[in-house]
């Protein structure tokens, strides 16, 4: 069986290469050799591959940038998510897409299920939300969007490998303690990703993060406890909760973005997966 990998220079696409079962051929693809805004582009690389299955992990992830450069979000996170549906659909092709938790508001105490109705507070969320409807719209019969929340690796740019570049430059930190949601290595969500590749029935919309709950500060805790224990930080900080109107940002942001997990067994706590994914920078 052959996946290709929509997205190579993402963090997403770096763990599902590294995680790919001996049974399935991998290949990616990333801006340089596919233009997924030309559905003609995307046509002549399926053509040229012949994969059995898209795994679509590119996206326009620039939260804060989305509110001024909406145009772009919308483009890559709508049209390009819509060539692609109409080109999996033509040579029928099961096609994977990787969502978000804001797809939601944030206004629920209680995690958010598959089947809640979206309502996105910002540039980013509606974008991808215009992803999972294009979808819906054009190729519901063999296709999936997997949300998922607070991604992070040891690969690219993320809030653990930020955390830990202010934890070891500043002399004390102030994070924001009312956001909530799940943190996800992505390493396990790649490994769940591979699940979907050749099981015969798909749920066409699903929710996949490591387990517990978390605010940024809780994380940002973690991350410099696990850090200062594997001797990746040299010392510890002061690290101080503060309300998000303490740090405004162009975007908006889900007070409570909890979703729902997935059933399967071999789920992580925030915390282990975390823990491994700092060991495993501490190799690299």
């Amino acid at each position: 069986m052959k996946t290709l990998v929509i997205g190579k220079n993402g963090q997403v696409a770096h763990e599902l290469l590294a995680t790919c079962p001996a049974q399935i051929t991998a290949i990616a693809y990333g801006r340089s050799d596919i233009d997924i805004l030309d559905v003609t582009s995307v046509q002549a690389v399926v053509e040229k591959e012949q994969p059995d299955v898209i795994i679509n992990a590119s996206a326009y992830t620039a939260v804060d940038k989305a509110e001024s450069d909406q145009d772009s979000a919308f483009a890559i996170n709508g049209d390009a998510v819509a060539n692609l549906a109409q080109v999996a659909k033509k040579q029928g092709i099961r096609l994977i897409h990787i969502s978000t938790d804001f797809v939601f508001d944030g206004q629920q105490s209680r995690p958010y299920k598959t089947d809640d109705t979206p309502n996105p507070i910002n540039i980013y969320g509606a974008s991808k939300l215009a992803g999972e409807k294009a979808i819906q719209e054009i190729y519901p019969e063999n296709s999936a969007i997997v949300r998922t929340s607070w991604v992070y690796s040891c690969h690219g740019n993320n809030f653990v490998k930020t955390m830990l570049k202010l934890l070891a430059e500043r002399e004390a930190l102030n994070v924001v303690c009312d956001q909530v949601g799940s943190p996800t290595y992505a390493k396990g969500l790649a490994e769940y990703l591979w699940k979907l590749v050749s099981i015969d029935t798909l749920e066409p919309m699903q929710h996949y993060s490591d387990l517990g709950a978390a605010s940024w500060y809780d994380f940002a805790v973690a991350i410099q406890e696990i850090g200062f224990e594997q001797g990746l930080l040299s010392q510890k900080i002061p690290v101080a909760p503060i309300p998000a109107v303490s740090y405004p940002t162009p975007a908006h942001r889900p007070q409570f973005s909890l979703l729902e997990k997935p059933q399967c067994g071999d789920l992580l706590h925030w915390r282990t997966a975390l823990k491994g994914m700092l060991e495993s920078l501490c190799k690299s």
